[in-house]
Parts: structure tokens; sequence; C-alpha cells
């Protein structure tokens, strides 16, 4: 959510924070803006809706200052409004500031600074969060401007409560930024004679692949020449300067419609990045380089507890039904945003496993932070490199899928099936899973990337469905087993990207209740294996056509359904149980994809959603 980007270089700042904000609009957001600093003078640009609408309003502006901050805002405290989006300049006109995340005691402060003299033009927390830096700033004794600068930010900080990522511009501090940051991403790009900011490192990988990741605590002082990083207690921090290693190109459409579609016919290469020198010589088993913990403790382990939300929660579901199969060890999966409100009794030899793409989800990293301090050890799954999940956590794994452009998850959410499949085959290896039956399972691992190419050649048939199936307002998914997070997953991908009304729940429930809903105006969706669910989930599909339910069956080869009972049967390959969930989420993610693109929908950048959640 909200994207902050900052630059001092030699260059006009505006015109290289908008392509920066450009880059970020995959987030999510809902008005945009920039302010740039020439002498001691604001020039300032907001407004609601898309970047390009900024654009258009800059190009008539006079913007030359090469030091300046933009932001993309995701509406939480006011309304969609231009006086509401970000930057907010101070009522005394010193201060500029930008701002990601919530302050939760804004109303206080507002009402101290109303005492004061200050004045509002906003409904923000953040454009409070301004006006008390400014205040500090007007006390500060005058020594230097810059470190008077600073020291109004870190005495801001000390009085408030909530989250925040901010970037900071002062009127008597033409080429200086103070940023920092708690709870809310924040990056600094090192670059040739310039420094940037960002939330996201795609804001900046055009200009610098090296970084430096802020933590939670820390101010950095950029200047024309230099930076320095402190934390809120005036102690010095010495920077490390990463480099990132994927390339702008990776962020680029090429020649597909969106990136939705891009990263959905990415995915083979994404699995076989994920699983790149993670089997062990002999092909029995999987492992793991960075999960920090002995297979002698990973044995002690009675019960593995999986914190997410979102796409990652539904992984979390095939993952528990993979581990309790192979490995045959209990585990619990809970909503993130749920774990830390609960007073869950806990088993004593527990283990805590996190997943979140972005590494920086806030509910996530909320909820990892109350296990660690519960005493427990924590291992982490997320796609970033850098990010607080994955600094925070006690060890972890990777997804090394590339940058995740469009907001529903496609490639990051496959690569968390088969991480979770390949942490069942570590586990069951350890404990009573044979060497055969681990060279089985490893085979069909490998093999995965295959089907998923094989199963996305079907892309023409489900683009045809799409066309006849878009017009209705409301969808059933169905599945059984660890295809009823698949069907979950199919239920939130056709919610976030097309706006209809679609449910996931297992087969065999639909009897229970959710059968009310069917009629010719309402499809479902089954995953059909062949096995022994088969016969169990025909039945339920019996069921739907009894009433006149329309039917689109995604069936594996060897299911032989009868004839004229779906109406519509796409046929994904055969496969192992344990990549069965990654194949047969392709065909959802299509079936989605087209039936949004049919109602012309903002495939990339649905309403009302951000890629990152890092607000609670």
């Amino acid at each position: 959510m909200c994207g902050i980007v900052g630059y001092i270089g030699k260059q006009k700042a505006s015109a290289i924070i908008l392509e920066g904000l450009k880059r970020l609009e995959y987030r999510g957001y809902d008005s945009a803006g920039v302010a740039t600093l020439t002498g001691s003078r604001f020039d300032l640009a907001k407004k609601i809706g898309r970047v390009a609408g900024l654009i258009k309003s800059t190009s008539a502006q006079k913007m030359p200052g090469t030091t300046g901050i933009g932001h993309t805002r995701w509406a939480t405290h006011g309304g969609v409004t231009d006086a509401n989006a970000h930057p907010h300049i101070s009522s005394d006109q010193k201060i500029a500031l930008i701002h990601n995340g919530v302050i939760e005691n804004y109303a206080s402060i507002k009402k101290f600074l109303l005492t004061k003299g200050y004045t509002f033009q906003s409904e923000t927390d953040t454009e409070v969060l301004g006006n008390l830096i400014a205040y500090h700033y007007q006390k500060e004794p005058a020594t230097s401007e810059g470190s008077r600068f600073v020291e109004s930010v870190r005495k801001t900080l000390r009085h408030v409560e909530g989250t925040y990522g901010i970037a900071v511009m002062c009127g008597d501090c033409p080429a200086e930024i103070v940023a920092a940051r708690k709870g809310s991403p924040l990056i600094l790009g090192v670059g040739d004679g310039e420094y940037m900011l960002a939330s996201d490192v795609s804001a900046i990988i055009s200009r610098t692949q090296n970084v430096v990741y802020l933590k939670d605590g820390e101010i950095v002082h950029i200047t024309a020449k230099s930076f320095s990083i402190s934390t809120l207690d005036s102690e010095d921090v010495s920077p490390v300067i990463d480099k990132v290693t994927w390339r702008i190109e990776d962020a680029e459409l090429g020649t597909h419609a969106h990136f939705m579609e891009k990263e959905i016919f990415e995915q083979p290469a994404a699995l076989e990045n994920s699983m790149r020198g993670r089997f062990s010589e002999d092909g029995s088993t999987a492992q793991f380089g960075g999960l920090n913990i002995s297979a002698v403790d990973f044995r002690q382990i009675d019960r593995f507890h999986f914190l997410a939300c979102g796409s990652a929660w539904h992984a979390c579901l095939v993952a528990e039904h993979l581990i309790e199969r192979f490995a045959r060890v209990p585990v619990e999966v809970d909503y993130a945003s749920e774990f830390r409100y609960r007073n869950t009794p806990l088993s004593k030899n527990a283990l805590f496993f996190t997943l979140s793409q972005s590494g920086e989800t806030i509910d996530t990293l909320a909820a990892m932070r109350e296990a660690k301090r519960k005493g427990y050890k924590v291992l982490a799954v997320n796609n970033v490199v850098g990010s607080s999940i994955a600094r925070e956590a006690d060890g972890g794994v990777y997804q090394h899928v590339g940058p995740e452009i469009g907001v529903a998850s496609t490639k990051a959410f496959t690569s968390q099936l088969l991480l979770g499949a390949m942490l069942a085959l570590y586990v069951g290896r350890m404990r009573d899973m044979s060497f055969n039956d681990g060279v089985d399972y490893v085979h069909a691992l490998k093999g995965a990337p295959d089907l998923v190419r094989k199963t996305l050649e079907l892309a023409p048939q489900l683009k045809g469905i799409a066309k006849r199936y878009a017009h209705y307002h409301d969808f059933l998914f169905l599945g059984r087993l660890s295809l009823f997070p698949v069907a979950l997953e199919g239920a939130l991908k056709l919610k976030e990207i097309s706006y209809i009304h679609a449910e996931g729940y297992p087969a065999a429930e639909m009897k229970h209740g959710p059968i009310a809903l069917i009629s010719e105006q309402c499809p479902s969706v089954f995953l059909v294996p062949s096995g022994e669910m088969f016969n169990k989930v025909v039945s339920s599909m019996q069921e739907i056509k009894a009433r006149k339910g329309k039917i689109i069956a995604i069936a594996t080869e060897k299911c032989d359904l009868p004839a004229g009972l779906a109406d519509e049967v796409i046929l994904i390959p055969e496969c192992h149980e344990a990549v069965l969930p990654i194949v047969a989420t392709v065909p959802v993610q299509l079936l989605s994809y087209y039936i949004a693109v049919e109602l012309n929908r903002d495939v990339d950048k649905p309403r009302n959603l951000a890629k990152s959640v890092t607000v609670e």
C-alpha cells in the first residue's frame, strides 16, 4: 500500500520521481503527488486518480528543483481528495512530508498543535506529523540547519505511536532529505552522484542496483554528497549496501498485455528458480540452506504453525495437507491478522512458518513478532531479499521468482505451493518416508515446470470459456483435500480482478447450505482429480446438475467424466498429488484473467486493492 519515492542529485527531481511512482502503481493507490525544492520554495502538485493525471498536471508547472519527494496514497484517514493526497506542507511552509503507515495518536497531537497556532488543510494523520516536525524545528536550538532538521524529525518520532515510513524536506535545507521507518518498508538507493528513496526497489532499479534496507527505528539523513544513518536514540549506524540481483527488464511488460498475464506465463521458469539447488545429490529429498535449524532439532518438532494472509494463506492450507499426508506432523494454519489477538494454546515444541511474497505484510510481520515474543523459532518463506520478515525471521527460504508486479498473486503463489511441497518432502524423509518414495517425489517436483508449460497451452480454450461466462454475477469454486485451497484461490482471483462475487468450498459441503445458491445463473467450477476422490466429486457435480447449475470442470486426464455432466471440460495433465495443486491453479488463474479482460477491468491495478498490505 502507498508508495514513496525521493531524489537528491543533479537532475530534475520531478521527472525521476514521477517515473518511480509509475513503477509503484501496482502497489495500489487512489491519488498521487510530488513536491520539489527550489531554493527555500516548495513546488507542489497532487491529484486524485492515476499517476498519468499527475504527470499531465506537472507538465504545465515549472518544477526545476533537484531535490524532491513523491507519493502514491491508499486512503486510510480521510477520503480520496486532492487535499488529502501527499505530500503535505506544514502550515508555516517549512516542512514537506510524505508518509506510509498509520499514526495512531494523531488526534491528541492535532489537538495540541491547534493550541500552538498550527492549521490543517486535510483530514489525514500525515499532515499532523508534518506540523509536529515543524513545531520541533521551530523550537530546536539554532545549530547547523541540517542538524536542526534531523533532530526535529527525531524528536517528533519519539512522540508518535503507530507505523511509518516517511520522507521529509525542509525549506531551510534545499539539498537534504530526512527519512525514517517503523513497520513500513523504506530503501535508500546509492547511485552515481545521486541518492534515491523508495518503499519498493522497483521504483529505483532503473537508476541503481546498490541499496540500503533501512531497519525499524532508523533515520537516514541524505545530502547531495553523502548520507548517514542513526537510531531514534541518536546512535550511529554503519550502513550495509546490498546489490539488487534482478534487472529493470524483469519488471517490464514486454509483449504481454498485462503484468498478470506475463507472470502467469512466467510460472514454469519461476518454479525452476524456486527449486534450483534445493535437492540432495542422491535425488531423494529436498535441502534448504537457510533454515538455521539442524535435522536433529527438526525431528523434535511436534507441530508446525503457519501464519499468512490472502493467497499465501491458501498456500499454507495446501502445505498443511501435504505435511500431514507425507510427514505425519500435525499442522495449524492461522490468519496472521487473527493470531496475535487470540490466546492460542501452543505446543511446547512447535515451529512457526510465515509466508509473505513481499516480506512486508504488516499482519504477518506482527504475528511473527508475537510468536517470537512467546519464545518460538520462526522461519519465513518470502520473495524479497532484505524485507522486514526476512531480516527478523530466525531462518527461511527465498522464493527467487523475481518481481511480481500484478496485484493478484500468480507466480509467487505457485512458488509457495512448490516450497510447501518441498518442505513436506524434507520433513517426511526425516521421519518415515522411504528412499524410493522420496526419489519418486523429487522426480515429480522436478517435472512440475513442464507440466505447467503443458497446462498453459490450454489458454485459448480458457479464453473461449471466459467469453461465454463473463456475464455471470456469481461463481462457486469447489474441490476436495489439497484442491479445496485451490478452489479458495480461484474464487479470490475472480473477485480480485473481475469484481464478480465468487466463493470457494469443499465440494462435499455443498449440501450443508451453499447448494441453496445453485441456479442456472450461478456456474460452479469443479476441480476434479482422478483416484479415490473422483467418485465423491462426481457425486457433488451430479447434485449441481440436478438443480440446473452450469458446471466448468477442471479435471485430470485420467478422469472419465459421465457424458454431459459438465458444460465445459478442461483437461490438465495427470500428476503426483504433491504437484497437482500447482498444475490445477493455472486454469483458475487463466479463467479469472480472461474474464476480467473480457469485462475490460484494470487487471493489474484492481480497485481498492494493494499489492503489499503495510497498514493493519
